[in-house]
């Protein structure tokens, strides 16, 4: 196993704000139903690769949240939304704008 950091992340971590060298990435390779293992409670199987299509089986205890990125990402943005609009409230409460 070795950590690599994938050339096309740059830009993204860039962007992030951490620091490059701070920011892996484990890349493994795995066939069909060859599988890794996370933390002993986390399974994540190759189902099938199609094309450039690869399916992941994921087992997991019921109380780890999985998502697809883009889902998470959407996800994330609905609870800064919600956050800045909590908080615009606050402020006019407090300065009394109702």
């Amino acid at each position: 196993m070795e950590w690599l950091l994938v050339a096309g992340l740059t830009s993204v971590i860039e962007k992030s704000g951490f620091p490059i060298e701070l920011v892996k990435m484990l890349v493994l390779s795995r066939k069909k139903n060859e599988s890794i293992i996370i933390d002993d409670n986390i399974v994540i199987t190759v189902v099938e690769v199609r094309g450039d299509k690869v399916r992941l089986g994921i087992e997991a205890p019921k109380e780890i949240p999985i998502h697809r990125s883009e889902i998470y990402d959407a996800i994330q943005r609905d609870k800064s939304l919600e956050k800045n609009a909590t908080e615009e409230d606050a402020a006019e409460v407090s300065t009394g704008d109702l």
